[in-house]
C-alpha cells in the first residue's frame, strides 16, 4: 500500500507508538467465518454481526424493544396513518465519502421489502415508497401500519440496513461488488484472508447520535481504530488464545470451557443472548420425502429437546431449557401449548413413518462442522432420523458452504438438501412478524397457508390478549404442519478479557465497546 493511501485509511502509525497501536485494536474470534457479506441474502448471525459494523438503519431497537430513530432525525405521520415521512439526519456519509441520500434509503428498503417476513407485510400494504428530495423517505400506504418503525428497527434477519443505491439497484442478491455502508466501521477488503482474518477500521466520518448507547439505538461509538476477526475453528485453540492474551474476546464458548475461564481473574464470562437462541430442524418441502406432511409429522414425536441441549451444554440447566415452543421463551407470545407432542417416543415415530408412505428416499442432512454447537445438534438429529427409519446421508461442510447450499432448490440428489439444522436468535422468533420458521418463503419453502393467514390476523389484532391467542393457534398449527421443529433454547456464553468494557448482552456488536486497562 502506498503511503498516501495508508494515511488516508487512518492506519498510519509512528514507530514509537506500537504499544498504542496494540491498544487500539480489538481482536475477536467469531463462531465462524463470514462468507456471506450481503445483508439481504442469508442472515446468519456472523453476517448480521458484520453488517452491524458496516451499515446503519433508519431506526434501532432499544433494550425495552422500542424503536428509536437512528439514521432518521424523526418522522411525521399524516393522512390518518397512511403516509409516513422519515427525515434523514444531516451529515450522514457512506464510507466512500458520498452523502447518504433518500434515494439510497429507498433503493435499500425496496430490496429489503422483497426478502424479510415483516417487510413483506408492509409491501402488501404499500402504494408507493419514494424519495422526496435528498433527505425525506416517504411511505404511502393503503391503510395505517403503526408497526412500521418496529419493522425498520428489527435487529435480526433481516435488518433494514441502508446501502448506496448503486450497490442494491439491480444487483444480484447474494453477491456484493463492494462492501460500503455508513456505519461506525469500514470493511477492509484488502486485508481479508478467507478462513483466517476479517478486518475493520473505524470510520472517521461516522457521527454517532448524541444519546447514550442503548442496545441498537442511541450513540454507536467506535472506540477502537481496528477490529480484527481471527477465524479459529477449533474451540480449544480459541480459548487458549484468549487465556494467553492473543485475542481479546471469543464470541461463543461452550459451557464445558466456562468453569475454567471463570476461575481466571483476567477473564469474564457472560450470557451472549439474553433472550436465548433456539436450535431448530428445518425441512425442505420442495422434494421427497418432506414434501409429504405425514413424513414431517412422523419426526415430531421422536424429538426430545433435552437430548439436543445436553449435546451442546451437558447438564448445566442454567444455560438451556427444554419443553420450548415456537416463540421466544418468557416473552409475550410464549406458550407451552402442544409441546407434549415432542415426547421422545421413537416407537410412535416409527409407526407414523411406516404409515406415511415414505418410499426410502435419501435424506440429505447438511451439517456445519466448524460451528461446534450446530454440529453437535446435527449429529444428534441425523442419528435420530436414522433410528426412526429414514435413509440418512449426513454431509459435513463449513458453515459458509452450508449457508450457500441451503439456498439451493435443487433435488437432494443434485446438490440440494432435505434437512438443515440452524439457530434462531431470540429476536428471530419473538413474534409472528419476525419468525422465519413460519414463513413459506424461507429456505425449505414449506407451504403453510393457514399459518400465514393467522399471521396476517396477528398484525391486525386490537390488543395483546388477541395477539397472544393467535400466537397460540399458530403454534398448534406448527405441530400439525411441521414446517420446522424447535429443539430447545440455549443461552450462549461469551468470554473476554476484563480490560474490555461495554461487551453487550444482547448479541455481538462492537460499537460502545472500549478498553479501560
Amino acid at each position: 500500500m502506498k503511503r498516501r493511501a495508508l494515511l488516508a485509511s487512518g492506519l498510519a502509525l509512528a514507530a514509537p507508538n506500537l504499544a498504542r497501536a496494540q491498544g487500539s485494536t480489538l481482536r475477536f474470534v467469531p463462531v465462524a467465518d463470514v462468507t456471506v457479506l450481503d445483508p439481504f441474502f442469508a442472515g446468519p448471525d456472523v453476517t448480521v454481526q458484520h453488517s452491524n459494523m458496516v451499515y446503519d438503519a433508519l431506526y434501532g431497537l432499544d433494550r425495552d424493544s422500542q424503536p428509536q430513530p437512528q439514521m432518521a432525525a424523526g418522522a411525521t405521520v399524516e393522512d390518518d396513518g397512511r403516509r409516513w415521512r422519515i427525515t434523514l439526519r444531516e451529515g450522514l456519509r457512506f464510507h466512500d465519502g458520498t452523502p447518504v441520500l433518500a434515494r439510497d434509503a429507498v433503493a435499500s428498503l425496496k430490496r429489503w421489502l422483497g426478502v424479510d417476513v415483516f417487510a413483506g407485510k408492509i409491501a402488501s400494504q404499500l402504494d408507493e415508497l419514494r424519495a422526496d428530495g435528498d433527505r425525506v423517505v416517504e411511505f404511502r400506504l393503503k391503510r395505517p401500519f403503526p408497526l412500521l418503525p418496529y419493522a425498520l428497527a428489527k435487529p435480526a434477519t433481516y435488518p433494514a440496513f441502508i446501502l448506496p443505491e448503486r450497490l442494491v439497484a439491480g444487483g444480484e442478491r447474494g453477491r456484493m461488488a463492494e462492501v460500503v455502508g455508513s456505519g461506525p466501521f469500514r470493511y477492509r477488503a484488502d486485508e481479508r484472508v478467507v478462513g483466517a482474518r476479517v478486518v475493520y477500521e473505524r470510520f472517521a466520518g461516522y457521527v454517532p447520535r448524541p444519546e447514550p448507547g442503548n442496545y441498537m439505538a442511541g450513540g454507536k461509538v467506535a472506540h477502537f481504530e481496528r477490529v480484527e476477526w481471527r477465524i479459529i475453528p477449533d474451540a480449544s485453540t480459541a480459548i487458549a488464545s484468549l487465556q494467553k492474551g492473543e485475542v481479546d474476546w471469543v464470541g461463543d464458548i461452550g459451557p464445558d470451557h466456562a468453569p475454567s475461564l471463570r476461575r481466571d481473574p483476567a477473564l469474564a464470562v457472560q450470557i451472549q443472548d439474553f433472550i436465548g437462541g433456539e436450535a431448530i430442524l428445518r425441512f425442505n418441502a420442495l422434494h421427497p420425502p418432506f414434501d409429504n406432511p405425514a413424513v414431517r409429522r412422523a419426526v415430531l414425536p421422536a424429538i426430545r429437546q433435552s437430548d439436543f441441549m445436553t449435546a451442546i451444554a451437558g447438564e448445566d440447566r442454567e444455560v438451556w431449557r427444554d419443553r420450548v415452543g415456537v416463540w421466544s421463551l418468557g416473552k409475550p407470545m410464549s406458550t407451552d401449548a402442544g409441546v407434549e407432542a415432542m415426547a421422545g417416543d421413537l416407537a410412535a415415530a416409527q409407526r407414523l413413518l411406516r404409515a406415511s408412505g415414505y418410499g426410502g428416499e435419501k435424506v440429505v442432512v447438511l451439517a456445519a462442522g466448524d460451528y461446534p454447537s450446530l454440529f453437535a445438534v446435527s449429529q444428534v438429529g441425523a442419528d435420530l432420523l436414522k433410528r426412526i427409519g429414514l435413509n440418512v446421508d449426513l454431509q459435513v461442510m463449513d458453515y459458509g458452504t452450508q449457508i450457500q447450499r441451503r439456498a439451493s432448490k435443487a433435488a437432494p440428489s443434485q446438490g440440494g438438501w432435505s434437512v438443515v439444522f440452524n439457530w434462531f436468535n431470540g429476536h428471530n422468533r419473538y413474534d409472528p412478524a419476525a419468525h422465519l420458521g413460519i414463513s413459506p418463503g424461507w429456505v425449505g419453502w414449506v407451504p403453510v397457508p393457514e399459518i400465514v393467514a393467522l399471521r396476517d390476523q396477528w398484525f391486525e389484532a386490537p390488543d395483546l390478549a388477541s395477539r397472544q391467542a393467535i400466537a397460540r393457534e399458530i403454534q398448534m398449527l406448527v405441530w400439525r404442519d411441521v414446517p420446522y421443529i424447535p429443539l430447545g433454547t440455549y443461552y450462549p456464553l461469551t468470554a473476554y478479557r476484563r480490560g474490555l468494557e461495554g461487551v453487550p448482552k444482547g448479541g455481538v456488536t462492537f460499537f460502545n465497546v472500549r478498553r479501560v486497562t
